[in-house]
């Protein structure tokens, strides 16, 4: 896990990615990250934000060909700079501040 509470919703149909899933198995998926957010609130006061994550392709960090979609519950100090979120999955395009 990458923090506590890190969360995998995995269909138990076998398809490789996001968009091989049908309508129906899609709504399920995020029924259940509302379902596994509000329990992690619950359990876990310290909780003040979540990053969604799924890896679509090799070149993209998949490395299970199993589709699943990581929920990380994400805390206030947990890194130096939050800010870009998913985007620092690129580092230089992590930061998109205005130039000053």
């Amino acid at each position: 896990p990458v923090t506590k509470g890190h969360t995998l919703v995995i269909p138990k149909r076998h398809v490789s990615e996001f968009f091989d899933l049908y309508s129906p198995e899609r709504n399920c998926a995020h029924s259940l990250l509302d379902v596994q957010r509000a329990l992690i609130r619950k359990e876990d006061e310290s909780v003040t934000g979540f990053n969604i994550g799924v890896n679509l392709g090799k070149d993209a960090g998949q490395t299970v060909f199993h589709m699943h979609m990581h929920l990380i519950p994400r805390r206030k100090g947990d890194v130096d700079n939050p800010k870009g979120g998913v985007r620092g999955v690129i580092p230089s395009q992590q930061d998109y501040s205005p130039m000053e």
